[in-house]
């Protein structure tokens, strides 16, 4: 229980919760603390919107939605992910592992998150 993250700002974008970038009309002002309550409503939210782009995906839907909420979803339309699944290959651990760096350098975090995003999330 707790408040979730007041602002955190990248590259002056502001963003509030778990990760939600503050866009006119959401009714957020600087400074602003969510309830964890708040922050997890946004969240699923924002998550469904990637859920449905990549409902095409079937089962893989959701992990690639993480991914994108992640890491935008250009970076991942681009990738071997989302390559080999359109071919039909499901293979896909390492690909989706490779996204761990932030600023052009690998990143032992983001490889962890990445780790426990696709155990969560892929389903066999």
């Amino acid at each position: 229980s707790g408040l979730v993250g007041s602002e955190m700002c990248i590259r002056d974008r502001p963003y509030v919760g778990y990760g939600h970038r503050v866009r006119k009309g959401d009714g957020f002002k600087r400074g602003v603390v969510l309830s964890e309550r708040q922050a997890d409503r946004l969240l699923r939210k924002d998550l469904q919107v990637y859920v449905d782009m990549y409902s095409g995906y079937g089962k893989d839907a959701v992990l690639l939605a993480a991914l994108a909420y992640n890491c935008g979803n250009g970076r991942v339309n681009a990738s071997p992910v989302v390559s080999k699944l359109k071919r039909g290959d499901r293979d896909i651990r390492d690909a989706y592992l490779a996204h761990t760096k932030s600023g052009g350098k690998f990143r032992r975090q983001l490889h962890e998150r990445r780790v426990a995003e696709f155990e969560a999330l892929f389903i066999p």
